[in-house]
């Protein structure tokens, strides 16, 4: 991205182009469905773009880059970053035309795929449900889909042969003149309405050499890899990461008896092998101690007060073997398990943090992994790019506050930021304020210094009284 300017200067001139006309329904489509893929601002872009062409027209005026930058009040680094978005997912075609040492961009505009094929698509729709998660999909969903026409309702459409039988022969010959005058001038290409090709996977991502080699032809027919299953593979190898041998397995197991592989069968087979193969590294991920680059031990002890044996201690131990001694030597719930491995897998945190979040959480929600509460405060760990066991505990003392209301299910109420916690379940005593503390400018109750000791001192106290740790 660096070498940007080699591909456009703000002096080149560019034209818009549609490839159909573009109607309310594109718009619609592209902000519900394609915005949380591409962000907003290829998403202005794209609109931008779309504004330059006038009322049920295919071209636009020439433009300079320059004023494309002047309009988004962008630069062209990004501008030429965000567009790559719109190319990669199919909404945007670059030509350009060089000719007396001038280039002449055309941005051709593609229509978004239409809602049947974006819910059925099996990589744009799994990208949307892992960006705005199950409530929202769901609700997306519903707005694009209507009742289909009742199983008892019997089709009596009358065809075309019936409806125009008394033609005459006359009216179907086609003469020279008349052929003449349909052709299309070269150079030309008639106005479409509705779907353009959609976005590709280049043949880089998968050999299908490679696959082929492996599969004879009794056990799948070359027939079967029709060009939508050949493009299907592609996008599914790229999604679920499968390789071409490991692809031989799923498309066995997708092929019918009549050697038919249908792009929903694939999709389920290779959905299936990413779970088996997800649910087969869950021991890995789970069962990782904080690496030693990472560890700090009993140093600093004195500075800050924290227990640097508790701090050593959990920097050896996996959060599954936390788990367990928590629950005094039962093994944890697969439910459990699974929380803790999608919080390592998608927040990318560490094991011992992982750690002193268990610890936090089951302080604050007796005993229990609550999923959502523990996804929320990981991601703010995420964000804040906590890396150490330490770290992790400094931040649960700092932001306590904050994460009781999240607890409380009052995050999204600013309004109630400046009224006193209330909880009715009994709390650690670190957790418990014994005076009233000054408050902010924003509302929020500062801590001294020595309030903050004392409640780090609280915290590991009430720490230790869920499990006595041995030395590891």
């Amino acid at each position: 991205m660096a070498d940007y300017w080699k591909d456009v200067l703000p002096v080149d001139p560019y034209m818009v182009k549609s490839r159909s006309m573009l109607q309310d329904i594109d718009r619609q489509i592209i902000t519900q469905l394609y915005q949380p893929l591409i962000g907003p601002f290829a998403y202005s872009l794209y609109m931008t773009l779309w504004g330059e062409l006038e009322q049920n027209r295919l071209w636009g005026t020439e433009s300079t880059h320059r004023q494309l930058m002047g309009i988004t009040q962008s630069n062209l680094k990004k501008i030429h970053q965000e567009q790559g978005k719109l190319e990669g997912i199919g909404l945007l075609k670059v030509y350009v035309k060089e000719a007396d040492q001038e280039r002449m961009f055309i941005y051709e505009l593609l229509p978004p795929l239409r809602p049947d094929e974006f819910f059925e698509d099996g990589m744009l729709n799994v990208f949307l449900y892992n960006r705005v998660g199950k409530t929202t999909y769901q609700q997306l969903k519903q707005f694009f889909a209507h009742p289909s026409v009742p199983e008892e309702a019997k089709e009596i459409t009358r065809p075309f042969n019936h409806a125009f039988e008394a033609l005459q022969p006359s009216e179907w010959k086609l003469s020279a003149d008349m052929a003449e005058t349909m052709e299309l001038p070269q150079g030309e290409e008639y106005t479409s309405v509705g779907q353009a090709p959609s976005y590709t996977v280049t043949e880089d991502v998968f050999d299908f050499d490679l696959f082929l080699a492996g599969l004879s032809e009794t056990m799948i027919p070359r027939k079967s890899i029709t060009k939508l299953v050949r493009e299907s593979i592609k996008k599914l190898s790229y999604l679920y990461g499968i390789d071409p041998l490991q692809m031989q397995n799923v498309v066995m197991s997708a092929i019918n008896e009549q050697d038919v592989i249908t792009t929903e069968a694939l999709r389920k087979a290779a959905s299936d092998w990413y779970q088996i193969e997800r649910n087969g590294q869950l021991p890995d991920l789970i069962d990782k101690t904080q690496p030693v680059r990472l560890r700090e031990g009993e140093k600093q002890a004195e500075q800050d007060s924290l227990d640097g044996t508790l701090i050593a201690q959990l920097e050896m131990i996996s959060p599954r073997k936390l788990l367990q001694d928590i629950g005094e030597g039962t093994e944890p719930s697969k439910a459990d398990l699974k929380i803790i491995e999608d919080i390592m897998f998608e927040q990318k945190l560490e094991p011992g943090v992982t750690n002193v979040l268990i610890y936090y959480v089951m302080l604050k929600t007796d005993m229990k992994l609550s999923k959502n509460y523990i996804q929320k405060i990981a991601s703010h760990w995420a964000r804040k790019k906590v890396k150490t066991v330490r770290e992790a505990m400094k931040l649960a003392i700092e932001e306590h506050r904050q994460y009781l209301e999240w607890a409380d299910g009052k995050a999204n109420q600013p309004s109630n930021r400046n009224k006193k916690v209330i909880r009715e379940e009994k709390l650690p005593d670190w957790l418990k304020d014994k005076t009233e503390k000054p408050k902010s400018a924003d509302g929020q109750q500062k801590l001294s210094q020595n309030d903050l000791e004392e409640q780090k001192k609280k915290m590991m106290e009430e720490m230790k009284k869920l499990k006595k740790y041995s030395a590891y």
